[in-house]
């Protein structure tokens, strides 16, 4: 069999640097010529058994680790450093990293290092600063804003009411209605088009030639939800920029998103909560306050049941209910969430005193993650929070647009909850015993903020305590013994 030949110019390289010595020093105390010694350290000689055991002589080194040819995983470490989207421009190509590996490794070792901690640097910071981090999204500036008015615009509410009240809107016929007061009040026809024409979009107000545009990929409900919330742009769209204006979202965004995407954020925070709010418009269009909070308490909040009442979906019940905070009339305060097949929260309101989870990951006891494996069918649970606060929630899977095939199966999954002293109310409890402990199921905001131990469910060590660990006992996860 052939003999591999032994390249260690690198680490002959380090070894002399290391001893603060040049080249024809190393070369003396070797019995070797400086010249070959150069061709060594250039990978442009292969190193004979004589030299190596004379190196381990000399310089008491082992031999073993002169040979060690640990590049390939280097290079490989390299090449995956290097798809990291931190790095702009066109990538060194194989020749170029291969050089780097052979002739500069301390460089390369110091730069694989340096990525390394800049990782765990990142997360460490995501999760850490969650918060403040969160503040700085459009979605946060929206949450906020809700959370600072109890989830209620009574402003927009009464506009809502003087349209519900009028006679151009037909119970019966709502998306007529409406098609008709724009088409009437503000010379804006509608058109359903063919998905294939409007391939990534639901709607589209083209305002120059005072159309608008619906996908027939929405069905009857969101066909109807999209003019209504055209209407509130246009109608209500005065009383939209007031409440903005008041909140000082541009400075709040501005401030959250400081630097260079300080004013995009800000941009973005006023552009999402003109959409919210407008969306706010619309169900309080198609859900009458009075309307639909003296259904709810009839019904015992029913959402089937209001859904079928005023012609609207399931997640538009849910969500219209957590603003239901009139003073005088108030319902039942509840908190809404929404969260997608990976658990990633896309919408929440929070009418209520309990913490949700800003971003994905939030605790995976709550059977809003479980009601995916039964689609469309009510999952109703009891939580307590790590501080002893309860809650009740209903939890179902609603339907996405199909615009496809490749969109089939577009789930996502909502959550509506109250404070556990409200959930007599609601006909989904009823049939509990309230006084059993053993129906609270514990939870957290998420993993990474949860104090409790013995989780089965944790993926994650908390930020803020130390598990205990025990080599010689294994834990339910190999977080905590």
């Amino acid at each position: 069999m052939k003999a591999s030949k032994n390249f260690v110019g690198p680490r002959l390289r380090q070894l002399r640097r290391e001893r603060k010595q040049t080249q024809a020093e190393m070369a003396r105390a070797l019995g070797l010529s400086a010249a070959y010694v150069n061709l060594l350290e250039n990978n442009q000689r292969s190193l004979s058994v004589q030299v190596l055991m004379r190196l381990s002589d000399v310089y008491g080194v082992d031999w073993r680790e002169m040979v060690a040819d640990d590049g390939p995983t280097r290079l490989a470490d390299l090449r995956a450093v290097l798809q990291d989207p931190v790095f702009t421009g066109d990538a060194p190509d194989l020749q170029e990293l291969r050089a780097a590996v052979d002739h500069a490794p301390a460089l390369v070792d110091a730069m694989l290092a340096l990525h390394k901690s800049y990782r765990a640097l990142s997360e460490r910071a995501l999760a850490a600063n969650e918060a403040d981090l969160a503040e700085s999204t459009p979605e946060a500036v929206v949450h906020d804003l809700f959370r600072a008015h109890r989830n209620h615009f009574d402003v927009l509410e009464r506009l809502a009411d003087d349209i519900g009240l009028s006679a151009d809107l037909e119970p019966d016929n709502p998306y007529g209605a409406l098609k008709q007061r724009l088409d009437h009040r503000h010379g804006i026809s509608v058109e359903v088009v063919p998905v294939a024409a409007m391939p990534n979009a639901l709607r589209y107000w083209d305002q120059n030639e005072a159309r608008v545009f619906l996908s027939q990929g929405l069905d009857y409900q969101n066909r109807v939800f999209q003019l209504a919330h055209i209407l509130g742009l246009i109608e209500g769209g005065s009383a939209i920029d007031a409440i903005i204006a008041n909140g000082r979202l541009g400075v709040h965004a501005g401030a959250a998103g400081a630097g260079r995407s300080g004013a995009r954020s800000g941009g973005r925070a006023v552009a999402r909560c003109r959409v919210e709010l407008a969306n706010y418009f619309a169900a309080a269009v198609l859900m009458p306050y009075e309307n639909v909070y003296a259904e709810a308490e009839a019904s015992g909040y029913d959402i089937d049941h209001l859904a079928a009442r005023f012609g609207v979906s399931f997640e538009q019940v849910c969500h219209r209910l957590s603003t239901l905070s009139r003073d005088g009339r108030q319902g039942v305060p509840f908190f809404f969430l929404r969260i997608d097949k990976a658990g990633n929260v896309t919408k929440r309101f929070n009418a209520t005193q309990i913490h949700l989870a800003q971003y994905g990951g939030a605790c995976p006891r709550l059977d809003i993650h479980t009601c995916f494996r039964q689609p469309g069918r009510i999952v109703p649970q009891f939580v307590e929070m790590p501080d002893g606060s309860r809650y009740f929630t209903v939890n179902r899977t609603v339907d996405r647009p199909v615009l496809g095939r490749q969109s089939q199966d577009n789930r996502l999954a909502v959550a509506l909850g109250c404070a556990v002293e409200h959930s007599e109310r609601l006909t989904y409890a009823r049939h509990f015993p309230l006084g059993d402990r053993e129906l609270m199921t514990p939870i957290g905001i998420n993993c990474r903020l949860c104090p409790r131990q013995h989780c089965s469910q944790r993926a994650y060590q908390p930020l803020h305590l130390d598990l205990p660990i025990d080599v010689h006992r294994r834990g339910e996860t190999r977080f905590e013994s």
